[in-house]
């Protein structure tokens, strides 16, 4: 039985609209939910397989897998797919999920060709660092391939699909075969391994598709029939890059490195010692990891580096929960992770955005921590025009905007305590922060 475009389930107020997808295990739809109008995705097990004396185990990894993403929407994690409902409908399980709009990895190389090795990395450290903390909660993907990599158009990547997910354990019996086998080692498909290095495997084989634009040689054939898989080093990629899926993609799950926060850490683009005489380390004060912060910037990706930054400050100031700034938590702003993410804005820009620029523009316009001083330094940097502040989605997100325009990373999300508006009185406090830090 097969759900049919417009019809409306009995469990639950939603339409199905499409059918997205009929894989080896499941059924994908997409649907809206009729009385908050916004669309979802329902999955359900692959009916055509209920004649398969494995169907019952087919069913309840279904089940589980629900089960698994609810772990992780207690604490919602943006690169993991957001489960909001588990259900059955006549005998059916349905899982609800979030619609992630956008398109996968695998049919974004395929539109585009081979990604630039900055913006791969990035997309593959995002989706890394989602799958580290899988493995803390126990638990192995098994398929992250391309086709279950979703970018949003921010340029947020997000996981998804953990039908073959389990228990981390040496062997998993049932289930061995991966959904997309060209990017799963050897040992899955023979030994159903449920190690965490069958994740770095097909995060090392997805990233080598992204930036070589060919599927990757099948582990079988590497492994039995000795044939090679040519060098992503062939196709112009970075040293460093090509490092990095060697060591993941090693055939032998031993000669891989033993966790995912290990192979991360081969995917760190080596960084000139200084920049205009200034000696650039990713430090912290509070532990934050800065790369993809690094690897957006890296690429030109203005917007999202000043959407990361908001994210990575908001760390650092371990404001988090609140989700927003106050006067406190800018004036003992650490030192360190402010040098650092003024550091690479200047570095990536070539000197033009940075706090270091904005500091400076704003001693040049008087220095004071007033609302006359921050509409000066607006007029000045581009955040104004005839008087009026910009929003947020009217900024110049490109090299080309005017020195200081970025990073506005903490306004677009609300400011509290400012001068009366959302944004208002952060850029003059932080100023004032970046001359005690000395940038």
């Amino acid at each position: 039985m097969l759900w049919t475009p417009g019809q409306i389930l009995k469990t639950r107020p939603l339409r199905i609209d499409t059918i997205l997808g009929m894989g080896g295990f499941g059924m994908t739809y997409k649907a809206t939910h009729l009385q908050l109008n916004y669309q979802v995705v329902l999955k359900t097990p692959n009916l055509s397989l209920q004649n398969d004396p494995e169907y019952a185990n087919f069913v309840r990894r279904f089940i589980r897998e629900g089960q698994i993403l609810a772990k992780f929407c207690q604490n919602a994690h943006p690169g993991i797919v957001r489960i909001s409902d588990l259900f059955e409908e006549k005998g059916l399980h349905c899982l609800v999920r979030d619609l992630i709009v956008g398109q996968s990895l695998f049919d974004t190389v395929r539109q585009r060709g081979r990604l630039p090795d900055t913006e791969a990395v990035a997309i593959i450290r995002q989706i890394g660092e989602a799958l580290s903390d899988v493995h803390q909660a126990g638990i192995v993907h098994r398929d992250a391939h391309p086709g279950n990599i979703m970018l949003r158009p921010n340029g947020q990547a997000v996981l998804i699909d953990f039908g073959l997910a389990n228990e981390l354990m040496p062997t998993i019996i049932s289930s061995r075969h991966p959904h997309n086998p060209a990017f799963a080692p050897w040992e899955q498909h023979i030994e159903g391994s449920g190690k965490p290095t069958v994740d770095i495997y097909a995060l090392a084989a997805s990233l080598y598709y992204a930036v070589t634009g060919k599927v990757p040689t099948a582990s079988l054939n590497r492994h039995f029939r000795n044939e090679a898989l040519p060098p992503a080093k062939d196709f112009g990629v970075k040293d460093w890059v090509s490092l990095a899926i060697e060591k993941g993609m090693a055939s032998e799950p031993q000669k891989r490195p033993q966790s995912m926060k290990d192979w991360l850490s081969y995917l760190r683009e080596p960084i000139p010692s200084t920049v205009a005489g200034v000696s650039v380390q990713l430090k912290s004060a509070r532990g934050v990891d800065y790369t993809r912060l690094r690897d957006l910037l890296a690429a030109g990706k203005w917007k999202e580096a000043d959407e990361e930054t908001f994210k990575v400050m908001l760390k650092a100031a371990r404001r988090e929960k609140e989700g927003y700034f106050d006067w406190e938590s800018i004036e003992n702003f650490p030192c360190d992770d402010l040098r650092t993410i003024d550091q690479l804005w200047v570095k990536y820009s070539q000197g033009r955005f940075g706090f270091s620029v904005q500091k400076k523009i704003w001693l040049e316009v008087g220095g004071k921590v007033d609302y006359d001083t921050e509409c000066k330094l607006g007029d000045r940097v581009g955040w104004r025009k005839g008087g009026q502040w910009l929003d947020y989605s009217n900024l110049t997100f490109k090299i080309a905007a005017q020195a200081g325009h970025l990073p506005w990373a903490l306004a677009h999300a609300g400011w509290y305590g400012g001068w009366g508006g959302a944004g208002f009185g952060w850029v003059c406090s932080l100023a004032s922060r970046a001359v005690s830090c000395n940038l």
